[in-house]
């Protein structure tokens, strides 16, 4: 097991290393800088994580922490923090010339080439960043170059990327134990509105569906730590900072079911007062059996993700989802028994997805919400990420992909693709508020208008919506993107 590092004070003869999360509306801890942060030899590095989503003045707070740093890492996500990684990265270069700047994350990982676009760029990442990001700051000291530096891109002598070959998939045990301590965490339970602490267990995913970058990125390979060091950090980091509920933000944290298990037994014999979250696809769900279902119930399981993505089997399939609608249910029965939250995401409009398909989200939706008001199911529209079959399918479509960073800055999340009818959209946006409305748990005042959004869902009418219109204009949606 990986010994947590060291806290020791700055010293002159360490290397500073500034870290950068980019401004975003949510507040989950900044796992994956966290991440590569912590696995630095501290007694050879001084290291900082700066939040621009805590920060009056991002760009200010990095510049003041730069002063004598080696390196300026910044972990890019695709869509709105692209335009606020590019605003810091631009002022620590502008204060610091000579600066390297790295950017890793999701949006590098998938377009290594394409960051460096931006002149103030000179590397970046790919896939898991602890093991590249220390050799990049090892060459930097040593002054040696970049070239064969697995796992990343920089930009050659002649100023056109040069692309390293990927880093070999590491097991995770062998990286340190997350350092909470580079994090101002009682500041994000703030923000969260409760004593919420951020955790991952595992990376990657075995599965293959067509419109996720995990298969490209991890390539659909999968590593989790050992469960009794996941039971030995939880129960440091709770006297650290007594957190009351624990996120697991694993990509798919019941992989296997012996070590959910097992996990789930670290939390009970430690007596961990948390309850936690965490994610399951459907077929998972269907096989776990039932004692560890109820396991997972005693150590503190309150809520499930399991993705259904679309009522029609054939639509997943064409998604390659490799779930069947049958185990969505057995999954939602299970949860149900046991008395677990879920929140089941749908996928809709894909291109030439069929008016059948459509229909038949919304009914599995009304069905799975009707089965517990504690299940939830969201519809999100698809965005076509290069280089899949369904985002060519999009291209002939009329989708113009994203070509310059500019653009991916611009990439919106909610937005509908050019595919997407107004008449189609319009039947999305009103079920989405009536079926909230119809099944949520109602306040006082809402009983009669539970009532009517209920007939509504029945019998599918969401002609003349006032009532979406009022409670709109009351308080609107938060747009997430």
């Amino acid at each position: 097991m990986s010994p947590p590092p060291s806290h020791s004070g700055a010293s002159p003869a360490r290397s500073r290393v500034v870290f950068y999360n980019p401004k975003a509306v949510f507040f989950t801890m900044p796992l994956g800088p966290l991440a590569v942060a912590s696995h630095l030899d501290r007694s050879r590095y001084d290291v900082v994580l700066i939040d621009g989503r805590l920060e009056a003045d991002p760009a200010g707070a990095v510049v003041d922490a730069l002063e004598g740093a080696l390196c300026l890492g910044v972990s890019v996500l695709t869509g709105a923090p692209i335009h606020d990684a590019v605003e810091v990265s631009r002022a620590a270069r502008a204060a610091y010339p000579d600066l390297t700047i790295v950017w890793g994350g999701w949006h590098p990982s998938l377009f290594a080439a394409g960051c460096l676009q931006e002149a103030s760029v000179d590397v970046t990442v790919q896939a898991q960043g602890e093991e590249t990001f220390a050799e990049i700051l090892e060459r930097l000291q040593d002054g040696r170059s970049l070239e064969g530096c697995a796992g990343c891109t920089y930009r050659g002598v002649d100023g056109r990327p040069v692309q390293n070959p990927p880093r070999v998939f590491s097991n995770i045990n062998g990286f340190q134990t997350h350092d909470y301590d580079l994090l101002p965490v009682e500041r994000y339970f703030t923000l969260k509105g409760k004593r919420q602490l951020d955790y991952i267990a595992s990376q990657g995913c075995f599965f293959r569906c067509a419109f996720c970058a995990d298969p490209y990125v991890f390539g659909r390979k999968w590593v989790g730590l050992e469960p009794a060091r996941v039971g030995e950090e939880l129960e440091r980091l709770w006297h650290r900072y007594h957190f009351d509920d624990v996120n697991f933000q694993d990509e798919t944290y019941f992989t296997y079911a012996d070590r959910v298990e097992a996990i789930a037994d670290e939390l009970i014999d430690r007596k961990l007062p948390v309850s936690w979250a965490a994610t399951m696809r459907a077929d998972q769900g269907e096989r776990l059996p039932e004692e560890v279902m109820a396991k997972c119930r005693r150590s503190g399981l309150r809520r499930l993700i399991i993705g259904v993505e679309s009522g029609s089997q054939e639509t997943m399939d064409r998604i390659k989802k490799d779930i069947k609608l049958e185990q969505v249910f057995s999954s939602a029965e299970k949860c149900a028994r046991h008395g677990v939250a879920v929140n089941f995401p749908f996928i809709v409009c894909f291109p030439n997805e069929s008016e059948d398909s459509l229909r038949a989200s919304i009914e599995v939706a009304k069905k799975l919400r009707a089965m517990s008001p504690s299940f939830q199911t969201p519809f999100y529209y698809f965005k076509p990420y290069p280089g899949t079959p369904i985002t060519d399918d999009a291209i002939r479509e009329g989708f113009q992909p994203a070509e310059t960073l500019e653009e991916w800055a611009n990439f919106d999340w909610y937005q509908t693709g050019p595919w997407v009818t107004e008449e189609r959209e319009r039947l999305i946006e009103r079920f989405k508020f009536y079926q909230q409305l119809a099944f949520d748990r109602p306040k006082p005042w809402q009983h009669t208008l539970q009532r009517l959004a209920r007939w509504r869902c029945a019998k599918d009418f969401y002609r003349l919506p006032l009532e979406m219109l009022a409670m709109n204009a009351l308080a609107p949606t938060t747009r997430l993107s």
